[in-house]
């Protein structure tokens, strides 16, 4: 039927300009019917009653259209015409789809934003004495286990805290040390002191409390300063951005420039009493136990990280522009990459190696955006090269966040899942086999969620 479609959109086209407008009439309300009954059918199960009826009735208008002898050539110029505008009208739709889901994925849901708003209101109704954790004592102790989160989803934090502590086999001996921005310290904070994660010990910072983190000391904010890069992120683009081409659309979103994506290079300076962390990104779940995390033989390494240079995963030609000769004479194109959301660092390394200084000397250098676009994983290839170590792959399995084809043998074995792409768990365009990971640690039932309409 669909491609009876095709034909009689041709031949209508042609019949007009050979005024058989009996004919063009005909094949119209044909092709209107048509369309109705096919509607979005994948296969033939799905057609109403009496697609079979229309199909005869449409096959007998077809054969009397080719009775009329319209030469050939000009149906074979119709149809690559038709094509031609089909693929142009893909290309769009491409364009438009990619443009579309960056969006969704950069827009805070109004579930999320009512979930922050109330927790705000209600931290701030508190005592300067209700404002305070428990366990305070535990936060400098370098013989528990540490976990950093730089967020400012309440709900996402909430879902790595949750299913950190439900795994654990003795949650008194975490510490999850949380760093939010201003708007969500509150609600952050809040929700945690309502809702303490079991034994374990929690703090929530500040981002902006960090006075050492200014423009003087971080190049990125340096950075931020200048003309070139506000125009670059803030200035309003004239053009339809539907229209207009989105490859880079996911690199000149400001969350790049944000310094809770950047505190991951400053984690000695957030954490001076301490000499190993694990880093945890707000997009992941944990499933199994973390602690033999830090009976990991880093080997003197910095960084112990999944690698994910594997069939679908990238080398570090895809990440860094290795036609500059700085990133030429430097990296091997072929070096395996690596992944950020689960990491165990090594500060004591961290500040032997002045990782710090290896990172802020990259990225001064890459002022004008020429060695690597946006983001902070191809920075975080240069600054931990050949300081990282390999870890097991069932430690950090990735992308729930755009990967559809992920064995559920891979996601059941796995210590950490990680939704790393744009449909993110909390989100409409989230996959749906996947959710079920990531919800079963979201207190439905809790209040403030039910009021703001946040459901499974």
């Amino acid at each position: 039927m669909r491609d009876q479609l095709i034909m009689a959109r041709a031949y209508a086209n042609i019949a007009q300009g050979q005024a058989h407008y009996d004919l063009v009439r005909d094949l119209k309300l044909q092709i209107k019917e048509h369309t109705s009954i096919v509607g979005d059918a994948n296969v033939d199960a799905e057609l109403p009653a009496g697609a079979e009826d229309k199909m005869k009735i449409m096959s007998e208008l077809l054969a009397e259209a080719r009775e009329k002898h319209y030469d050939n050539s000009i149906m074979v110029k119709k149809l690559r015409a038709m094509l031609q505008s089909t693929e142009d009208n893909a290309r769009m739709l491409k364009k438009q789809s990619t443009f579309l889901s960056q969006l969704a994925a950069k827009t805070v849901p109004k579930g999320l934003h009512c979930f922050s708003m109330r927790l705000t209101v209600e931290y701030y109704m508190l005592s300067s004495a209700e404002q305070r954790f428990e366990n305070e004592g535990r936060l400098e102790d370098p013989s528990l286990y540490h976990y950093a989160l730089f967020s400012d989803n309440i709900l996402a934090a909430a879902v790595v805290v949750n299913s950190t502590v439900h795994n654990a086999k003795d949650s008194s001996k975490h510490v999850f040390h949380i760093v939010t921005d201003k708007l969500n310290f509150g609600a952050m904070k809040m929700w945690f002191l309502a809702n303490p994660p079991g034994a374990a010990a929690i703090e929530v910072q500040n981002v902006d409390d960090f006075k050492w983190l200014n423009s003087s000391y971080c190049p990125v904010l340096k950075q931020l300063e200048s003309a070139s890069m506000k125009d670059y992120y803030f200035k309003a683009d004239q053009t339809n951005p539907l229209a207009a081409g989105t490859s880079n659309l996911k690199y000149r979103n400001p969350k790049y420039l944000s310094m809770l994506n950047h505190l991951r290079f400053y984690l000695p300076e957030v954490f001076p009493k301490l000499d190993k962390i694990v880093f945890l990104d707000d997009d992941i779940v944990v499933q199994k136990d973390l602690t033999p995390l830090w009976e990991i033989n880093l080997n003197g390494n910095v960084n112990g990280a999944v690698e994910t240079c594997g069939a679908s995963f990238h080398r570090f030609d895809k990440y860094l522009n290795f036609s500059n000769p700085l990133i030429a004479e430097n990296f091997d194109p072929n070096a395996c990459g690596w992944a950020y959301g689960m990491n165990v660092f090594d500060l004591k390394q961290w500040k032997k190696q002045d990782i710090t200084g290896i990172y802020h000397r990259w990225q001064s250098l890459n002022e004008d955006r020429t060695l690597w676009k946006l983001g902070t994983l191809p920075p975080g290839l240069i600054t931990f090269y050949k300081l990282t170590q390999p870890l097991e792959k069932s430690w950090h399995v990735l992308g729930l966040g755009y990967n559809p084809a992920i064995e559920e043998s891979e996601i059941e074995t796995a210590s950490v899942i990680h939704w790393n792409g744009n449909m993110k768990p909390w989100l409409e365009i989230g996959m749906a086999q996947f959710r079920p990971y990531w919800s079963k640690y979201v207190k439905y039932n809790h209040p403030y969620l039910q009021q703001c309409n946040i459901n499974e």
